[in-house]
């Protein structure tokens, strides 16, 4: 049982901080000052440098981080019956520990590309943007029920927020609070800028629907696993996966446009491609619904396996046969 101790203002008791608890902050404050010590001589380089450094660690840490280096590999290794049964996928993309290295690869150049965009050294990122099949987007807002961009974890998702934000006048992106309020407070610093805001997504319901009835525009990061009671298990890469259903949802309830959109990478720019709105189904089913944004999130990761976030534990807590 947690210790309690005497409030005396209000004469009620109240759990006593451990000493656990309070050995962990402090591990992450200092990490937090060791990051911002370490991170800003990498801010400082040219980008290109910089970004090769970034990609070069990321390969490092492939090599070091046995945990995560497996985690990414089975991952890889279970969805590839799936992906490989997609349109986007090429023999060329190698096997699941040559896409896990890339895909490490690119984690590191996102880390140091966020690192520049936190310090304000991030400019000439933001301007190689490029932006595709923009006449989507044009004819989603044009049916002034608002806008909810279904994306995922793929290239640099940060970068991409921030380029929207500057060029086409700015979005909410859903997201959760971290565990530790700093790191909390340096998301919030990096995501609040260019007209974009934040929607927590506890109690987010509410804020969205205010927002859709003006026409705004709505950030979703599908490929999260979600609790029982924020969604269901929809079926991601041939497997069983905890997925948020608000999306389906309130589009039924609203007409707001589900539209998905994606960033990758091409040489030493980012690349944004808007694709057609999905139409949810016709029945107002959201597992339907969820299932066909789980399907656009697929065929991006099919494109450009090495840009996903594979290190995440995309399908925890939903039992699978063994493989193989």
């Amino acid at each position: 049982m947690q210790p309690r101790t005497r409030d005396t203002s209000s004469g009620k008791t109240k759990p006593r901080r451990s000493s656990r608890d309070g050995l962990r902050q402090l591990k992450w404050h200092l990490g937090l000052v060791a990051f911002i010590l370490a991170s800003l001589p990498v801010a400082l380089l040219p980008i290109r440098v910089a970004v090769a450094l970034g990609g070069a660690t990321g390969r490092l840490a492939y090599l070091l981080l046995g945990g995560a280096r497996r985690t990414a590999v089975e991952n890889i290794r279970s969805s590839l019956p799936h992906l490989q049964a997609l349109p986007g996928w090429v023999p060329g993309h190698g096997s699941p520990e040559e896409i896990a290295r890339r895909s490490f690869a690119n984690i590191g150049r996102t880390a140091v590309e966020v690192i520049k965009l936190f310090f304000g050294l991030g400019d000439g990122l933001i301007e190689r943007v490029e932006w595709r099949g923009l006449e989507h987007y044009r004819q989603a807002k044009e049916q002034g029920k608002g806008v909810l961009f279904i994306t995922g974890h793929f290239d640099n998702w940060e970068l991409a927020a921030l380029s929207f934000g500057l060029r086409h006048g700015g979005m909410a992106v859903v997201a959760r609070r971290q565990k530790y309020d700093p790191l909390t407070a340096f998301l919030e610093r990096l995501r609040n800028r260019f007209g974009n805001s934040l929607i927590y997504a506890d109690g987010a319901a509410r804020n969205i629907f205010f927002r859709l009835r003006k026409n705004e525009t709505i950030g979703v990061l599908m490929d999260q696993a979600v609790q029982p009671q924020e969604g269901a298990v929809v079926e991601f890469s041939g497997r069983g996966a905890w997925t948020t259903t608000m999306p389906a949802l309130i589009a039924t309830k609203t007409g707001a446009a589900l539209l998905p959109a994606f960033s990758h990478r091409e040489g030493d720019r980012h690349v944004v491609e808007f694709h057609p709105a999905v139409t949810p189904a016709p029945d107002g089913d959201p597992i339907a619904t969820t299932r066909l944004l789980n399907h656009c999130i697929e065929e991006q990761i099919a494109r450009y396996p090495d840009q996903w976030l594979w290190v995440y534990r995309r399908w925890k807590r939903v039992k699978h046969p063994p493989s193989g």
